[in-house]
Order: structure tokens, then C-alpha cells, then sequence
């Protein structure tokens, strides 16, 4: 089953009326969406006609969905408050996402913050985060752990960390993963190199077996290999091109995992990304 390509949507004038419409306007078929202040911790009830009418219109269209936590979130901080802030915000998602009918709700690995704190950390993942994994009911939405740039004490920016990381959290069965490929460029994932991504996907499913890649974020990158900068561009005006995207695109692992693009939206910015990873994936168009 090849991959379903869409892209972070944009839901001025409500989740229904704005994103369903965005959808259809750059061709996703695949979404993915905040459901809150994606800088905030106030959480959202949201409008309970547009929640319906969203779910409604993405199963009509086939359209896979997910929700992305705020970039607060981090339940490795040494800070109580920030960890039960996080623990609550990731409890909400999950119910909004349930509610949404979503695949998954997508959470930045987080950081130790400190330098002597990695294992307390994985400890801290182990006792906080696994009782709201518990708590999932069958058919809920997948908690999918992104691995981030590198920097700042990060708990998951290779593919590697992911192995101690799934391991704290006892390789629950609702725990999955969202591969970035700027992040992973950044951590120092050589993407560019002929066979460097399907290399590195090979990682990722050894470290952390079959099945678990629920989600792939594909942006390009406004800097080098290993910078830990996370700056998304356009797909093929960026440090990786677009070479690596068919390789990506086409590798086993990624056999019915959806995609979204969280590049650049202006000037159609999705629509085209969207239509570029179209024709590499259906090999309509060969990278040169």
C-alpha cells in the first residue's frame, strides 16, 4: 500500500470549515493538525459540530488524521510543574484525537534538560507517561514519539536513542513513532547520501521492530548535516533534496504510513510539495 501524502493543515475559520477545505485546496490526503495554542498549555474543548463535521469529512475523503501536541510538552523536564503540564496536555490530545477519530497524536521525544539526568529522565518517561498509555482504550489513537534536531539534551534525536527510549516506556503497544527527516538530518542522519535514507529506515525498524512508524514528517532542511537546527524548507530547496524523498518514499518500511508536509505554505507551497512527493512516490518523476 503506497504511502498517502498530505500535510500539516491549516483550520483558520474552524476545524471543518477551514481545514477541510485546505485539504481539498493542496490535495492532502493525509492531515495533520493542532487542536490548541501549539505554544500554550491551555487546553481547547473545541466547537463540538466542527469536531464532528472534521471526522466526518475526513472518513468521506479517506483522509487519515493525527493531532500534534503543543512544543512545550516534555514529561523528561526536571521541572514538576512542566512535567504534570505535559502530562495533562498529552491526556487532552489523546481525548480530543479519540474523539477526532485520529490514527495518532504525535509528541516530541522531550529533553533531560540537564546534562547528568538522561537516565532519571527515562525513569521519570517510565513512571509518568505509562499509567496515560494504560488508560487507552482499544481503537484509541497511537502516542507517536518524534525524535527531535539533537539539541538540548534531547531523550530521542537518532534513530538509535529510540531503542532506550521505547524500552523506558516497556514497549507499550500504543506507543509508536513519527520520523522526521529534517530532525533526523539534523541529528546527524546523512539523508543526502545515495542510500543514506533507506539506510537509516533500516535503523529505525531494527531499533524499534515492524510496525511502529505510524507517521513520516518530510521536510527538507535549511542546514547542514548534524547542525541540530530545525529549520524546515521546500522539498528539494534544501540541504537533503529531493533525491532522498524517493528513497523514502518507496522503501518497505514505509508501506501504508501516511505523510505530511510541514514546509513552507506560502506562495502553494503545500500543494506542490504534496505533488512533488506524489511523483517520486509513483515514480512519475526521477530526482536528478
Amino acid at each position: 500500500m503506497l504511502p498517502a501524502i498530505g500535510a500539516h493543515i491549516q483550520i483558520k475559520g474552524g476545524l471543518a470549515t477551514g481545514g477541510l477545505a485546505y485539504t481539498d485546496a493542496v490535495g492532502a490526503r493525509a492531515v495533520q493538525v493542532f487542536v490548541g495554542n501549539p505554544r500554550g498549555w491551555r487546553p481547547s474543548a473545541g466547537d463540538p459540530a466542527q469536531d464532528a463535521a472534521f471526522t466526518t469529512g475526513c472518513a468521506e475523503r479517506g483522509v487519515p488524521s493525527f493531532v500534534h501536541t503543543p512544543f512545550l510538552v516534555n514529561v523528561g523536564s526536571p521541572n514538576e510543574a512542566t512535567v504534570e503540564q505535559s502530562i495533562a496536555t498529552i491526556r487532552h490530545n489523546l481525548a480530543r484525537a479519540t474523539r477526532l477519530g485520529c490514527a495518532g497524536v504525535v509528541v516530541h521525544a522531550g529533553s533531560a534538560v540537564d546534562a547528568d539526568r538522561y537516565e532519571a529522565a527515562l525513569a521519570q518517561l517510565h513512571e509518568r507517561l505509562l499509567p496515560v498509555l494504560d488508560e487507552l482504550g482499544e481503537g484509541a489513537p497511537r502516542l507517536l514519539i518524534e525524535p527531535t534536531a539533537g539539541g538540548g539534551r534531547s531523550l530521542a534525536a537518532t534513530v538509535e536513542d529510540l531503542g532506550p527510549y521505547l524500552a523506558a516506556l516497556d514497549h507499550h503497544p500504543a506507543v509508536g513513532v513519527c520520523f522526521d527527516t529534517c530532525h533526523a538530518w539534523a541529528a546527524g542522519h546523512d539523508l543526502a547520501t545515495p542510500g543514506g535514507m533507506a539506510a537509516t529506515l533500516d535503523a529505525l525498524e531494527a531499533t524499534v521492530g515492524p510496525g511502529r512508524l505510524g507517521l513520516v514528517h518530510a521536510n527538507d532542511s535549511l542546514d547542514g548535516c548534524g547542525s541540530t537546527r530545525d529549520r524546515h524548507t521546500t522539498i528539494g530547496a534544501g540541504s537533503i533534496g529531493a533525491a532522498p524523498f524517493a528513497e523514502l518514499l518507496t522503501h518497505p518500511t514505509m508501506a501504508g504510513v501516511p505523510v505530511v508536509v510541514e514546509t513552507p505554505s506560502a506562495d502553494d507551497g503545500h500543494a506542490k510539495d504534496i505533488a512533488l512527493l506524489c511523483a517520486l512516490r509513483d515514480g512519475a518523476l526521477v530526482p536528478g
